[in-house]
């Protein structure tokens, strides 16, 4: 009968994380509860344990962008081919992933109509009608939306797919200065969603010229590493977009002499990948191990009966249980009493360690005689035996801890995970080893793309790019040579395999 449950709930995994990562991906996102295939190829269902996450994400940082005085809207998701074209280098970046809608019922359109890669035509335009003089700068919109990539590449939940949810912030000012300050701005608190929620480093740091935003002047970005795969993965970008747009859609104002300027504008955004990142760093072979500020639930409180109890015990022990719900309810914490009586107390532990709930709160009839009961963390498995009286301020400590935990851990394997390299040689062996790359380059195109030709042809891996020439530089002595040109080095830059 248990292997019938086990069979029915999908309860366990069965590919092990360090031998077939992308079997043990799938697993934990359809058995943990997060997403639920759809028949069509690259969109996701996201389920309420999933889209709760994501609800703790958008409010924390809509929260953090209207101190900055960001105002939210919602414009239209589809484009028309007129103004999803009139930036040349934009619509060339985005052209192989835009979705057209080409007909309405049998009625052929008379244009195709564009379903949004990203806001930027379908909002510039109307921008020409809001900007007029000095006094309507900054304007300073963000919606929190969905937009279409019809990317040919494999999806995987969270981190590729073909619809996903983000926040796109679009923004305006009068000059360079003010574009260059808020661009920064933003990429730090995209560090606080990672670091301070979801337990993640990233690295901060600008994208190379080819790794750029399409149309943009320059795009800065924080990148998060996965050691078991050995890939990076661009979390979050904040784009400086120069003048470029506003010259194409002719945004321009009266400035305080009297003259006309055009505008300096960003766009910058976050998407669902951010939980896909979190999945990818902390889960293990039970399932997900979620950091406790982002976490749904984060104490599950399980009573375990005795059919030996009297009546009276049995309802004292449920009585008990209710109580330690109540005391952590008072105390702040997201807590579930599970009650169900049709599975044992293990398989109940086995199911909330599978979908990551960060501290279980064990309650048995030894117990209740005692005043006790039993918090056993997910992230280490360590148990503790607090006095009831105690609970609501021990689960903060401890939920506390394993948040400032998850980070040093994830940080110290990062860490681990960067090798420091001046010549070519020493570079796909780096790669094959899938490590992060950090070596001395001259910042040129044609040097990118020799780059990721050679690392492709001398490993079965695939090819490498820049990730980020990273803010924070090591001292770059004079006379160093790029690794690959062998040309004078500008920077030191992070070089990897990406999803």
């Amino acid at each position: 009968m248990s292997k019938q449950v086990k069979k029915e709930t999908q309860l366990g995994l069965h590919a092990k994380r360090e031998e077939d990562f992308g079997a043990w991906y799938s697993q934990v996102v359809t058995n943990g509860e997060l997403i639920e295939y759809y028949d069509i190829s690259g969109c996701y269902i996201l389920r309420p344990w999933a889209y709760s996450m994501w609800e703790v994400i958008k409010d924390t940082f809509d929260a953090d962008i209207k101190k900055l005085g960001v105002e939210n809207a919602y414009f239209p998701c589809f484009v028309s081919k007129k103004a999803l074209e009139a930036e040349e280098d934009h619509v060339e970046g985005f052209a192989p992933e835009v979705a057209w809608v080409t007909r309405s019922g049998e009625t052929e359109l008379e244009e195709p109509i564009a379903v949004r890669p990203t806001s930027e035509t379908v909002m510039y335009p109307i921008f020409k009608n809001w900007i007029r003089s000095h006094r309507d700068l900054p304007l300073k919109l963000n919606q929190w939306c969905n937009v279409v990539r019809w990317e040919f590449k494999h999806p995987t939940p969270f981190i590729r797919s073909r619809e996903f949810l983000w926040q796109e912030g679009h923004t305006a000012y009068a000059t360079k200065p003010e574009a260059d300050v808020e661009v920064r701005d933003i990429l730090d608190l995209y560090k606080k969603v990672y670091e301070e929620l979801l337990c993640v480093p990233v690295i901060q740091g600008v994208k190379s010229e080819k790794e750029k935003f399409a149309g943009g002047l320059y795009t800065t970005t924080v990148e998060a590493f996965i050691p078991m795969t050995g890939r990076g993965v661009q979390g979050g970008t904040s784009h400086c977009l120069g003048q470029n747009f506003a010259k194409m859609f002719g945004i321009e104002f009266e400035a305080v002499d009297g003259s006309r300027k055009k505008v300096w504008q960003n766009s910058w955004g976050l998407t669902t990948r951010t939980i896909g990142v979190m999945i990818m760093v902390h889960g293990d072979n039970k399932g997900l191990v979620l950091p406790p500020r982002v976490a749904p639930i984060q104490v599950v409180v399980i009573n375990i009966p005795n059919a030996k109890l009297s009546a009276d015990d049995q309802k004292a022990l449920a009585e008990g249980a209710n109580g330690l719900a109540d005391t952590l309810r008072g105390a702040g914490v997201r807590v579930k009493l599970d009650t169900r009586e049709n599975y044992t107390p293990g398989w109940k532990y086995n199911h909330w360690e599978l979908k990551g709930v960060p501290l279980r709160c064990e309650f048995g009839p030894r117990d209740m005689q005692s005043g006790n009961c039993v918090l056993v963390r997910r992230d280490t498995g360590a148990k503790e035996v607090v006095p009831v009286k105690d609970l609501g301020l021990k689960a903060q400590e401890i939920l506390a801890t394993m948040q400032k935990d998850l980070l040093a851990k994830a940080v110290a394997e990062r860490n681990a995970e960067i090798e420091t390299i001046l010549e070519w040689k020493d570079f796909v062996p780096a790669l094959d080893k899938k490590k992060m790359v950090l070596a001395p380059w001259c910042e040129d195109v044609d040097s990118e793309e020799l780059v990721k030709k050679k690392s492709n042809e001398e490993s079965d891996g695939g090819a490498a790019k820049t990730l980020c020439i990273p803010f924070t530089q090591p001292p770059l002595p004079e006379g160093t040579k790029c690794f690959i040109t062998g040309r004078p080095a500008k920077s030191w830059t992070l070089w990897g395999r990406s999803y």
